[in-house]
């Protein structure tokens, strides 16, 4: 829990999908807390069917929840769901566009449904922000897969939502695309949106978010500021260049060795089982002769498939 003004406040979120002739009840969601400080970048990752999707269409509105409490800006969705909607504004995986509207067309009919006045749309502002000036009045039937993605950011800010919610949004993208995403997205943060990120690409999710929570078979098993949970990883590597070819030395317990292909050797480690200067004593011992050496970081990558194993 943090003591910074919360965005998103859940408690206790469960969803159950009913029972079809097809397949039996699914519990999707199993007592899921969040708590989204305000004007974060917020990581919600997981592997594929953790619930990640059945927790953003449920805090957008779009799929009933079976139990919990949901609160967007303040807003507790079963007491005002208007407002908690109109407080949060959702970026796709999917592409769903209508092809025989234009971009601005497009964002003219999503900011009505949403209720927006005339007086007060920034269509233009919009287009130039995702760089869909000159695509403005085109069919967006015709725009490059790359284009449409960035309409649907477009679509995602017309009613200038207090949250915004991207999923996978860099998935099969170039990276001229992705690099105006995160540009985009950093100067929307910088401006006060809380930004809540899906992806399988960890690198980013690393780079980019302040905080991230990892949701596996319906649980959060571990929510904390990036760098605090890089730093729990019980996993380092030692990186050793021997300087010329060397049979595997024998290795203490626990220990394993990987040959890297510029002729370094990576060993693995847990620093609770063994410290850095026994594991190069060790080494010493077994006559590895070492030129050079360095202690690589985990990554978040690596505190990903370590907790979820343990989950599994």
């Amino acid at each position: 829990m943090t003591d910074s003004p919360l965005a998103i406040d859940i408690a206790g979120l469960r969803k159950t999908y009913a029972a079809s002739n097809r397949q039996p009840a699914k519990e999707a969601l199993r007592g899921i807390d969040l708590a989204i400080p305000a004007g974060s970048i917020f990581g919600l990752l997981g592997p594929n069917g953790a619930g990640k999707s059945t927790t953003i269409n449920i805090m957008a509105g779009l799929v009933n929840k079976s139990a919990g409490r949901v609160v967007i800006w303040g807003f507790d969705q079963d007491v005002n769901p208007r407002n908690s909607r109109a407080a949060i504004g959702v970026m796709p995986q999917e592409l769903n566009i209508d092809p025989f509207f234009t971009p601005r067309a497009s964002l003219e009919v999503q900011a009505g449904l949403y209720g927006v006045p005339k007086a007060e749309r920034w269509t233009d502002e919009l287009l130039a922000l995702v760089g869909l000036t000159e695509q403005a009045d085109s069919y967006s039937r015709s725009l490059s897969g790359g284009m449409k993605r960035r309409l649907l950011l477009a679509k995602a800010l017309v009613h200038r939502p207090q949250v915004l919610v991207l999923d996978e949004p860099t998935a099969g993208v170039d990276i001229e695309l992705r690099n105006m995403l995160w540009r985009n997205v950093r100067r929307l943060n910088e401006q006060g949106m809380t930004i809540i990120l899906t992806t399988h690409y960890l690198e980013e999710a690393e780079e980019m978010c302040d905080r991230i929570a990892i949701i596996d078979r319906g649980e959060v098993i571990a929510m904390d500021r990036t760098e605090a949970l890089v730093a729990g990883a019980d996993g380092k590597t030692l990186l050793i260049d021997p300087g010329a070819e060397v049979d595997d030395p024998a290795l203490p317990g626990g220990v394993s060795l990987e040959r890297r292909a510029d002729g370094k050797l990576a060993f693995s480690y847990k620093p609770s089982q063994i410290r850095a200067d026994s594991l190069i004593d060790a080494l010493r011992g077994a006559g590895l002769p070492i030129r050079d050496i360095t202690i690589e970081q985990p990554r978040l990558e690596d505190v990903f498939v370590e907790l979820t194993r343990k989950h599994e």
